[in-house]
């Protein structure tokens, strides 16, 4: 409907999808349970569903759309028609699950005690268990826990690298794969390097001083093992002189200032020679193109021989006669993956802000920020390091991970605060109590969501192209760490600063009830 096509981003958004809306079911599907097996009323169990667990799903749908948005502010049209369809999409699977899933279970009979019986099991029992007793006892080894895994983080963050590769993600199994290397090992590359040069006056191409100029960069080319033999307009004027000499190899070079005219003129008037004249000068002569191709390599031995070309062409080039351009496929996918980078911290720092102003203005207090971001930042800086020590770098399909990743984990976050929330008002205000049994409601929730998205997300490294194989396997670590993070953690900094934070006055009755008040009559 939109028009776009299907890219190496778009082609996500299916699975995507499908594994950001099934943790909408497991927490619908989970409390209508725990309404069944509370009351057996089936008609009440599906209000409460969508009066209680409707607006904290709403709530995460939205921060997980926010993080997915922030890609519509900026400049890649690749990104935007990303960002537009998975947020559009997410909000979308919302209303979906919201409308379909009671509606299904109203037509259905009510659950037999063996659809609940998971509710009770032991081994959840035993992991609720052993937060609860790390939160309540082992606050020191969480923090502890948690600085070093800063400093590790930190360390690896330093050491991540950024890959320009056009075929690193390609499966290396493959006949084409093995084609392009064969070409890259045969010719000296494959990736086009253009080098555009204008003398700023008709017919300044062909004059000696400027072919000497240019022959210049051809050696510097062929100094680099990395790109391929240059061709230019320099090279036929070495064959034109070659060939006025009948052949002789010797005489492949640029013609004398004694020679010059009648070499330029035999280059210029040859039947053979003037459909090649054009392909390397334009038709005014002012203008003239150095071709060169070059390998597969990282970004960073691109930045060197970008930036040893443009030292050639200062020295040789006054800036007052000619103006030289530096393009090319090579080129653009360098500055396009900088570009993407770049992107990439700046969608991700918007995501950020978002997100906490939204936080801020549901629990209306500023001072929750820091509660909730802490333990939401700390998988990305995990992550972070992990790509570092492991060599995973920085790459179109794997700088997704970030901004994917903190907008699905925050939610965890929204469902435990806001269980935090209600019963803080139903334990009047006791916060050690209101802290321990929002940790047992929506740990249960919470550990299935997480390994659902955890698994629903590895099923992307069954692929075949390495990007997807990579922004699986990263982005079900670090929901990994979140759910850890999101159940130790903030749980622990929730009690740490019980005072400063969780009271009357900071935890003030939010703009939206994102879960409704018990009622005790009920």
């Amino acid at each position: 409907m939109l028009g776009y096509e299907i890219t190496i981003l778009t082609a996500l958004i299916p699975p995507l999808i499908i594994v950001i809306g099934v943790p909408n079911a497991v927490f619908l599907i989970n409390k209508y349970q725990q309404e069944i097996k509370k009351h057996g009323q089936q008609g009440k169990a599906l209000q409460r569903v969508i009066s209680k667990i409707g607006n904290a799903t709403l709530m995460t749908n939205i921060t997980t759309a926010s993080g997915f948005t922030t890609f519509i502010f900026v400049k890649s049209q690749l990104l935007r028609e990303f960002g537009i369809l998975a947020s559009l999409n997410i909000i979308s699977i919302f209303i979906l699950a919201l409308l379909i899933i009671p509606i299904i279970y109203s037509f259905m009979s009510p659950p037999k005690e063996k659809h609940l019986n998971h509710l009770e099991k032991k081994w959840i029992e035993n992991i609720v268990n052993w937060m609860e007793k790390m939160v309540r006892e082992q606050r020191i080894t969480v923090y502890i826990t948690t600085v070093v895994v800063i400093i590790f983080g930190i360390i690896g963050l330093y050491q991540i690298r950024v890959s320009g590769s056009l075929i690193e993600d390609m499966p290396k199994s493959k006949e084409f794969y093995k084609d392009i290397k064969f070409f890259e090992q045969e010719f000296g590359g494959i990736m086009p390097l253009e080098i555009l040069v204008n003398t700023k006056r008709e017919r300044g191409v062909m004059k000696l001083s400027t072919l000497k100029r240019m022959e210049k960069i051809h050696q510097e080319i062929e100094a680099f093992p990395e790109l391929s033999k240059p061709i230019s307009v320099v090279n036929l004027v070495k064959y034109s002189k070659q060939a006025y000499y009948k052949g002789n190899p010797k005489y492949y070079q640029l013609p004398t200032t004694q020679e010059q005219n009648y070499i330029l003129a035999y280059t210029k008037n040859s039947d053979g020679n003037s459909g090649m004249l054009n392909n390397f000068v334009d038709s005014t002569g002012q203008y003239a193109r150095i071709t060169t191709f070059m390998k597969d390599i990282g970004t960073d031995k691109m930045d060197k021989i970008q930036s040893r070309l443009q030292q050639v062409i200062t020295k040789e080039f006054p800036e007052k006669q000619y103006k030289v351009s530096l393009t090319g496929k090579a080129l653009v996918f360098l500055k396009g993956t900088n570009y993407l980078i770049s992107n990439l911290v700046f969608s991700l720092s918007l995501a950020i802000v978002l997100i906490s102003l939204f936080m801020a203005w549901m629990f209306r207090s500023f001072r929750m920020i820091l509660i909730s971001i802490i333990p939401n930042m700390l998988p990305l800086l995990i992550t972070a390091g992990l790509m570092g020590f492991f060599d995973i770098p920085i790459k179109p399909s794997t700088i997704l991970v970030f901004s994917i990743a903190f907008g699905i984990s925050v939610d965890d976050t929204i469902h435990f605060l806001a269980k935090y929330r209600q019963e803080l008002i139903a334990n009047n205000w006791k916060i050690r109590k209101s802290v321990y049994a929002a940790l047992r409601e929506t740990g249960v929730s919470m550990f299935y969501t997480s390994i659902v998205l955890f698994f629903g997300f590895l099923v992307f490294t069954v692929s075949s192209f390495g990007g997807t194989i990579a922004l699986g396997g990263l982005v079900s670590i670090t929901l990994l760490f979140a759910m850890v993070s999101n159940l130790l953690l903030l749980p622990s900094l929730l009690l740490t600063f019980e005072d400063k934070i969780a009271n009357k006055n900071v935890l003030k009755e939010p703009s939206i009830k994102i879960i409704p008040r018990e009622d005790p009559k009920e």
